[in-house]
């Protein structure tokens, strides 16, 4: 069994090769290569290449392991290690030539995450954490903002694909625009979470992420100082995931718990 930092760094090599080969690939025509819960959530060649890299890398140094990825199929190892990728996190933001989108790399021992790596692929920013280690971009170690007052709060999340979801999330939106500073929609749940861990933004909040969305995401998130959970104390998941400076998390969630298409 290796150790959480001798994870990372293979997680880091293979996610940097990864973001250099999506942004080459950007200077050619993107197309949709298919569509998966709806017509607007789109794949391209691009997903499917850069997870096939991915996953034939890490394969190739760690056969053993087991292999989640957004866009192939699952690989069952046996060593108790599983990756956790999402080759183009921010597909849609990559379609459209806007300059956000990230490799994720996340690395779990029995079941629980301990390296991660986010790539920032057109800046070539690297986010990383290890269990119990820290937080780092580029390196240098990070720490999440701090902010106290939930007015002064500025706010990530993102929007499923589903139109009847949407509809539920522009409402949770109206309820919370007012309560707080100002809400961003970046595109990309990965990059979300590095930017609570940065200090970029004071809470990010969405329901519909997968693993491979939030699971390096949420490590780095919560080394950097972040408190990371769902809804009425269970963890990060599908249903929901909220990261958050901490002083900010309970009156945050009680503020969206309380949103009426939440209640509903």
């Amino acid at each position: 069994m290796s150790s959480p930092d001798e994870l990372l760094k293979l997680a880091v090599d293979v996610a940097e090769e990864a973001a250099r080969l999506i942004v080459e690939r950007r200077r050619g025509q993107i197309t949709v290569a298919d569509t998966k819960s709806t017509v607007t959530d789109v794949v391209t060649a691009v997903d499917r290449e850069s997870e096939e890299l991915i996953r034939a890398r890490v394969l190739a140094a760690r056969p053993d392991d087991s292999f989640l990825g957004e866009e192939g199929d699952d690989v069952n190892g046996t060593s108790g290690v599983r990756w956790v990728v999402d080759p183009i996190d921010g597909t849609v933001n990559y379609l459209y030539d806007i300059p956000t989108y990230a490799v994720s790399i996340a690395v779990e021992v029995d079941g629980e995450t301990v390296a991660g790596v986010v790539v920032d692929a057109p800046k070539g920013e690297v986010f990383t954490a290890t269990k119990g280690g820290g937080a780092f971009a580029d390196g240098k170690p990070i720490r999440v903002s701090g902010e106290t007052e939930l007015a002064k709060a500025l706010v990530g999340t993102g929007f499923g694909y589903d139109p009847a979801r949407r509809q539920v999330q522009a409402e949770v939106v109206q309820q919370l625009i007012t309560k707080v500073r100002d809400i961003r929609r970046i595109g990309v749940g990965a990059i979300d979470l590095c930017y609570v861990a940065c200090g970029r933004l004071d809470v990010v909040y969405e329901r519909g992420l997968n693993p491979w969305d939030y699971g390096a995401g949420a490590l780095i998130a919560a080394e950097a100082g972040a408190a990371v959970g769902g809804l009425n104390g269970a963890p990060v998941s599908p249903e929901m995931s909220i990261a958050a400076t901490p002083a900010l998390f309970a009156p945050f969630h009680d503020l969206l718990a309380g949103a009426s298409p939440l209640r509903a």
